[in-house]
């Protein structure tokens, strides 16, 4: 199943819960509800502009963009944590007046039942979502699942507290709780920018990849060469790794070059890593 199957999934996740938690917030004139509702509105928006970021990265390689289009998922994540932090201001600022300006609340036990089955939904599409990215290396799968999963916690917080206000009838408790839904998405909306510049940057790969690529190459050095000089990057689903790789000077350019040619094949084979080498004389190294 391809990214962009599991995305169209999401999207329409998120058309059916925005369905069940505004019918939440209509029946109990919550803004604890109204700032879930709000959230999945975010996560409407954003799974339909990963879809197209997605299905840009899989474009292949092109005279104007030599490397692939892969860096495009990380516009996904990107765009993704800034709708959440748009959506955080709007719920805090509605918050701040209910808080001010408190009232009853009604239809508690309709309401949440609708967001109980909304969260059912998120939790079940966000575990198949984040499978996928680690199988897929999809960014902006993991983005979008890991943001599905927020959404999870942060409906469970928002029952917890409308339950509260309804037994306490302290009214003020829905948009304290609000307020506090709000800072929980902005944190997961700054962690997702991040993870999108630290792609856009070039970040390394993680150590396990690393470990992954020097179990291969370790297997060609009693033929003859070592290496050094190891730089990693990704590329949305794409990764790639340069090494310079050592040999004797008396090498022949001929062998020196089907060493080289079965190395980047058995990287890309078994770890899926793009690899180019750069050849080297140990005596000069």
């Amino acid at each position: 199943m391809k990214a962009t199957s599991y995305l169209k999934l999401s999207i329409a996740a998120a058309v059916a819960t925005i369905l069940l938690k505004m019918t939440a917030w209509w029946l109990t004139d919550s803004v604890g509800y109204l700032s879930d509702g709000l959230e999945s509105f975010v996560n409407l928006a954003g799974a339909t502009f990963a879809l197209y970021m997605v299905t840009l990265a899989a474009m292949p390689a092109d005279a104007a963009h030599p490397f692939g289009h892969g860096k495009a998922e990380y516009f996904s994540a990107g765009f993704e944590g800034v709708l959440i932090f748009a959506a955080a201001i709007a719920i805090i600022a509605t918050s701040v007046e209910r808080f001010m300006l408190p009232v009853p609340l009604g239809n508690f036990g309709w309401g949440t039942a609708l967001s109980v089955l909304s969260t059912l939904i998120n939790f079940l599409v966000a575990r198949l979502l984040l499978k996928a990215s680690m199988q897929l290396h999809s960014i902006a799968l993991e983005a979008d699942a890991r943001h599905l999963m927020a959404d999870v916690w942060t409906t469970v917080g928002v029952i917890g507290g409308v339950g509260l206000a309804m037994l306490t009838e302290a009214w003020w408790l829905d948009p304290v709780v609000a307020i506090a839904v709000a800072l929980n998405i902005m944190r997961e909306g700054g962690g997702l920018v991040r993870r999108a510049v630290d792609g856009l940057m070039d970040r390394s790969l993680p150590q396990s990849e690393h470990a992954a690529l020097h179990a291969v190459l370790a297997r060609y050095e009693p033929e003859g060469c070592t290496f050094g000089e190891l730089l990693t990057r990704s590329a949305g689903p794409q990764r790639f790794a340069h090494i310079d790789v050592r040999v004797a000077g008396s090498m022949s350019v001929s062998i020196a070059h089907d060493l080289v040619d079965r190395i980047e094949h058995a990287v890309l084979r078994e770890t899926g890593i793009v690899l180019t080498t750069h050849i080297e004389p140990q005596e000069h190294a």
